[in-house]
């Protein structure tokens, strides 16, 4: 089995070497850097991070001088400082490691499978042995719940193994073992590259594999040796990419006007050719996939909603209430002509929480004004309106922006004082859109519960893009 190269046909080859030179040629971002320039930065970080801790504290545990819970309880400590290098805070990383101490009625058992599992594999044919062994204990595991008449959702979910397993292998040896990323396995199968099969060790080998063969293909290209993260770069590039593009509104070209460009920022699009169609990626519909250029201020979509009868604002609304409801949410919409009231409400009644929304469409990010006063009057009102049904246990407050441009900390606390709302939140568009193309994409994985979306609101601030990857992986 080991030194079995993935075959990579001359077409598929030119789509990965397309999402390389994507990658390397992408222009520098609002803080000045290229995303090549950023991920030099984040991987020096990682490595900082495995050499002085994480290894080290691995190394501890397996060597049994570290108890399982002291383990579990220090690897949550140190993700939750450094979220922005790992995505190990999210449903298959820390949460699946709670899920399972938690669950498991042996814990002398799951410590001796725990270390048998994440312990480096000698080869590729013990690394797929490794994986189907613990696959088989957690789904024990989740059996035994089930069977005490527990709740489904509050087992390990058996999706979560590659890439739980798969985290420690890479931090005792970076070079060898690639980490199972939701989004570079969603990639792979968006170009095509490789598909899963359902077989927890085959595809982990042909995902190791893969990476081999792009690392060596990608390395030749750019003409310097180039890592792993290098490729799990690309990837996270590419299906931010495949996202971005899909939620883009192109007009239809004309003998007198060519289509136009969709911009990067508020500004009025440029005239250009007309883009080479190309098939969509991302499973979102066109009503939330506009959202981000609605929040924007788009002058064509400002233009398209007069022909429409109505307005941008009203239309940004429509469409996020509309995310909400394929998301599976109980939604009202409110707003325009309804008095003091938010702009509209998502309710989650199986798991007994609610979220308050209000939508500000801004080219330049939102600030702050002196709405404050309204808005803290209408959801605390709304709150307590939603707190006395009884059913409600949780109240979000969500402002949903294309970005925002203050410190939001006096605020935050403000509300929380002065309402009944239990956390607010920022949330950008694409933070928006990208929750709901993991949702279509994942259905029966990403619940609306404490096991999914309602991970992104219990701690007030901003949910980016990144947010929505680190706790949805």
């Amino acid at each position: 089995m080991e030194g079995t190269q993935f075959q990579l046909t001359p077409e598929l080859r030119e789509i990965a070497l397309d999402a390389l030179k994507a990658f390397l040629e992408a222009p520098a971002g609002p803080d000045g850097r290229t995303p090549v320039d950023a991920d030099v930065d984040l991987d020096r970080r990682r490595v900082e991070l495995i050499e002085t801790t994480l290894k080290p504290l691995v190394i501890r545990y397996l060597e049994n001088s570290l108890p399982l819970a002291d383990f579990k309880r220090q690897v949550d400590g140190i993700n939750k400082q450094n979220r922005n290098i790992w995505g190990f805070t999210g449903i298959k990383g820390q949460m699946f490691f709670n899920m399972l101490l938690k669950t498991a009625d042996d814990l002398s058992e799951c410590d001796s499978q725990l270390r048998a599992a994440i312990r480096e594999p000698r080869n590729e044919e013990s690394a797929a042995a490794a994986l189907t062994n613990f696959k088989t204990y957690v789904t024990k595991v989740g059996q035994q719940v089930i069977a005490a008449g527990g709740d489904a959702r509050g087992k390990p979910k058996e999706s979560g193994v590659p890439y739980f397993i798969s985290y420690f292998w890479q931090i005792q040896n970076r070079d060898v073992w690639p980490v199972y990323y939701t989004s570079s396995v969603q990639a792979n199968e968006d170009m095509n590259l490789w598909q899963e099969t359902g077989d927890v060790g085959t595809d982990y080998l042909e995902y190791k594999r893969l990476h081999e063969t792009l690392l060596k293909v990608f390395s030749d290209t750019a003409g310097r040796h180039l890592t792993l993260y290098d490729v799990e770069h690309v990837f996270w590039f590419k299906s931010r990419q495949s996202l971005a593009g899909d939620t883009a509104v192109r007009p239809a070209a004309t003998p007198e006007k060519p289509a136009a460009t969709a911009p990067a920022t508020g500004a009025e699009p440029a005239l250009a050719e007309p883009p080479q169609a190309l098939l969509p990626d991302s499973y979102v519909p066109p009503i939330v996939g506009v959202i981000p250029k609605l929040a924007l201020n788009d002058p064509e979509l400002q233009e398209a909603a007069r022909r429409s009868g109505t307005s941008l604002e009203r239309a940004l609304e429509k469409s996020i209430n509309a995310a909400f409801t394929v998301l599976g949410y109980e939604t009202t919409l409110f707003g325009q002509g309804k008095g003091r009231v938010p702009d509209g409400q998502a309710i989650a009644v199986d798991d007994q929480y609610a979220i308050v929304w209000d939508a500000k469409a801004r080219a330049d990010g939102y600030k702050m004004g002196t709405d404050d006063r309204v808005i803290r009057d209408y959801i605390d009102t709304q709150s307590r309106i939603l707190k006395r049904r009884g059913s409600i246990l949780k109240v979000y407050y969500l402002i949903i922006s294309s970005s925002f441009s203050d410190e939001f900390d006096e605020l935050i606390e403000t509300l929380k004082m002065q309402t009944n709302v239990n956390e607010v939140c920022l949330m950008e568009t694409a933070a928006l859109v990208a929750v709901v193309n993991q949702k279509l994409r994942a259905p029966r994985e990403v619940s609306l519960g404490s096991d999914g979306l309602q991970r992104l609101f219990t701690s007030s601030g901003l949910i980016t893009e990144g947010s929505v990857s680190e706790k949805l992986a």
